[in-house]
């Protein structure tokens, strides 16, 4: 099985990110722009937070709040789960499947160096199922 770092090495490790004082509706025009599904909260070149849709329609849309000029920081997930670059893609995939979330910031010790969500990891998995059907192919064939 892969590991983190090999799939962020494969989709890169920008990450998109606001300041817990940015305001909710315009993390989503972020989102948005970058057809994305989440953004870290940073402050001081730390992880404080994860906003996604999902913080935005359960705490704000739901309980009424639209007309608010609501900040990220008062939606956001807090506190982060996170993952080692070392852990493999079955972790990570254990890690959402409990916590029931689809992003999961890459951390070496304080250090962000990246972001997965369940689609990079079921990408990686497909790519890996076909890899391996392949060679049994080849093998059976010759």
């Amino acid at each position: 099985m892969k590991t983190i770092k090999q799939v962020i090495a494969n989709k890169g490790s920008e990450v998109k990110s606001v300041t817990p004082d940015t305001e909710a509706k315009d993390a989503l025009k972020i989102l948005a722009k970058n057809n994305i599904g989440s953004l870290l909260v940073i402050d001081n070149n730390q992880v404080k937070g994860i906003f996604c849709e999902k913080d935005f329609t359960c705490k704000v849309v739901v309980e009424d709040r639209l007309s608010d000029n609501i900040a990220v920081s008062e939606v956001m997930t807090a506190p982060v789960c996170a993952i080692h670059p070392e852990q493999s893609v079955e972790d990570a995939m254990s890690i959402m499947t409990e916590k029931r979330i689809r992003h999961l910031p890459v951390m070496d010790g304080d250090k962000l160096v990246g972001l997965v969500s369940i689609g990079d990891l079921v990408k990686t998995i497909i790519k890996d199922q076909k890899e391996t059907i392949e060679q049994l192919e080849h093998y059976i064939h010759y």
